[in-house]
């Protein structure tokens, strides 16, 4: 699916008709449009973001479990928490 399309002097793009189909893309669809790696990645707002989910394969070193999520999130928020601490009292100490 695809083909090759080009951009007008006003930055348009036509999507072909095969693909409009497969996405149920209507008139009116409203897009997010962004560059990833040096390409344009238009994302149509009729989407939810489960239907969006492993779009993009998955992430080096393989899928996360639950659990390896918890503990980079608990991990994260600790780092977080501990930096906030360690300001908090560098600024203390300058108004002693």
């Amino acid at each position: 699916m695809g083909a090759f399309t080009t951009m007008t002097s006003k930055g348009q793009l036509t999507i072909p008709k095969d693909v409009r189909e497969a996405l149920k893309l209507t008139p009116g669809t409203r897009f997010y449009v962004t560059e990833r790696d040096g390409e344009v990645v238009a994302l149509p707002k009729n989407k939810s973001i489960a239907d969006l989910a492993g779009m993009l394969g998955d992430p080096p070193g393989g899928p996360a479990t639950l659990g390896e999520i918890d503990e980079a999130i608990a991990r994260h928020v600790a780092e977080d928490d501990e930096r906030i601490s360690r300001e908090w009292h560098e600024r203390r100490e300058k108004f002693e």
